[in-house]
């Protein structure tokens, strides 16, 4: 195996202009040249403010992109994450040649191919038959070297039936079956695919991630995986890369990325339990602390959709108790109560309670993609004694609840376990 990068990328930079092509104006165009001519930097370069999309800004210039360095070796899987706007799938353009970086410089060993959205590379006029020989053709392949292939292509995508169709016909899943099969065998030595599996059957995403394993571990070709579902980015991926407003902030261990990007979700700094003084009660359960862990014990402030989670609510007493009842409320950030959680509902009545904590464990976790607070209370023997809102600050991140390999899209409310029968 060579014992170069597959990728190497060096202090890359890409900038735009807000709403406007080039410079803006005519006469900007030809100062950028005029500098370009007598080998200074461009005067544009100095200007423009980072990629944060939830601020407003007072530049017309922004970095999309800054200052981004990394390598990836041969035979790697690099999962790339990060909120919407975070200058994910700007990096797989410049990568794939869609677009040229501002400054910097990309060194990339071998043949890519790239799946950025639904129908990359695709001509809509032609039939998926022609579409696999052009696509071959694009990448350099001789016309023996695809009808080699073609065959395997055809069977991977499932979409034998409709091959000789024009592809303008296609649905969206089918028209993504078709790209990966040709992007996946056509052998090229680094294989760039973002978001767009999501739009693939679970059958297919299945196969997908089984294939991309196959060229990296069976034959050491590099793949760069673009996701917003952490269980597919975990079961692929051996390292993973965190991006945030144009900067890759975490380059490194799998779930120690899926931990800093869920965390960095929420701004930290909360003031302890033990010393908040606005609550209400008679102090006789007085809340410590609260944390939020998943299944192996790992503290974090954000969780996916569908995740298994556990809350470890500590808190200091006098003495035993006895008739102890806890609750939980998930508040959204418009200040509306969500879901409530009560041991004595539930059936977990705590007759007597020795212990400075106790457990609640959520299975699948049904809130939608957001921010949400947590309010604390605690009675004894029908007794309020202690209260506490915004007790905790989490967020939730899309996920497939139902395991079908879809992303709910959902905007409001929560996701219920549920399913669709023709007989009762």
């Amino acid at each position: 195996m060579s014992t170069k990068p597959a990728i190497k990328i060096e202090n890359l930079s890409k900038q735009y202009r807000l709403g406007t092509v080039g410079t803006g104006t005519f006469s900007n165009d030809v100062n950028r040249w005029w500098h370009t001519v007598r080998g200074k930097p461009d005067p544009y370069l100095a200007i423009g403010e980072s990629n944060d999309r939830t601020s407003k800004g007072s530049s017309d210039y922004v970095w999309a992109l800054q200052d981004i360095n990394f390598e990836v070796q041969p035979g790697e899987i690099l999962g790339i994450i990060g909120k919407n706007g975070a200058g994910k799938s700007t990096l797989l353009k410049l990568l794939s040649r869609v677009t040229a970086p501002t400054t910097g410089k990309i060194t990339a060993h071998g043949r890519i191919a790239s799946l950025l959205e639904v129908g990359t590379g695709f001509h809509p006029e032609l039939t998926g038959r022609e579409n696999v020989f052009l696509n071959g053709a694009i990448m350099g392949m001789t016309k023996q070297e695809i009808r080699a292939k073609f065959d395997e292509i055809v069977d991977f995508s499932g979409c034998e039936r409709y091959i000789d169709t024009p592809v303008k016909r296609y649905s969206s899943g089918m028209y993504v079956r078709l790209a990966f099969a040709v992007a996946a065998h056509l052998e090229p030595e680094i294989l760039i695919v973002d978001e767009v599996l999501a739009v693939g059957d679970a059958e297919f995403q299945k196969k997908a991630i089984g294939k991309m394993q196959e060229i990296s571990e069976g034959q050491g070709r590099t793949v760069l995986f673009v996701s917003h579902n952490m269980a597919s980015i975990q079961n692929l991926c051996n390292r993973v890369m965190v991006m945030n407003n144009g900067t890759n902030v975490f380059d490194g261990n799998v779930n120690e990325g899926i931990d800093y990007y869920l965390n960095s979700n929420i701004k930290h700094g909360q003031q302890k339990l033990r010393d908040r003084q606005d609550r209400s009660g008679n102090g006789k359960l007085f809340f410590t602390d609260i944390k939020l862990i998943d299944s192996v014990g790992n503290e974090r402030n954000g969780v996916c959709l569908g995740d298994n989670v556990i809350f470890k609510i500590e808190f200091k007493s006098e003495g035993s108790l006895s008739n102890v009842i806890f609750r939980l409320q998930f508040v959204d950030k418009r200040g509306h109560i969500i879901a409530t959680l009560n041991n004595f509902h539930s059936g977990h009545v705590f007759e007597t309670l020795e212990q400075n904590h106790v457990f609640c464990n959520i299975s699948k976790i049904p809130l939608i993609d957001g921010e949400y607070t947590v309010n604390l209370l605690c009675g004894v023997d029908k007794t309020l004694s202690d209260s506490i809102e915004n007790a905790f600050k989490m967020s939730v991140i899309e996920g497939d609840f139902y395991r079908t390999g879809k992303i709910p899209n959902v905007k409001e409310g929560i996701l219920m376990e549920h399913t669709w029968l023709l007989n009762s």
